[in-house]
């Protein structure tokens, strides 16, 4: 247990903030599960535009990495483009 108010506000505020990474990671991994599963190109596309805003606002907070966000846009746009092209 904290023994300074310091450590004990540091503990509260850490609690709130990973209960919003927490939901915000939730939200990336849905947007692209989205992707994923879209059958439509126009779906897809309007869900590709989703999950690049979310990945992006990510990196922006640093929730996630540069790389793995670009590595994830990368993926979802080949499925994307897997769908156009079926067309």
């Amino acid at each position: 247990m904290q023994r300074h108010k310091s450590a004990e506000k540091a503990a509260r505020q850490n609690e709130k903030l990973n209960i919003v990474n927490r939901e915000q990671r939730s939200r990336i991994k849905t947007a692209a599960k989205q992707v994923l599963a879209a059958t439509d190109a126009a779906k897809a596309t309007v869900a590709l535009n989703d999950a690049f805003s979310l990945l992006d606002k990510g990196v922006k907070t640093n929730l996630i990495h540069a790389n793995k966000a670009a590595n994830k846009k990368s993926q979802l746009s080949k499925a994307v483009s897997k769908l156009t092209a079926a067309k």
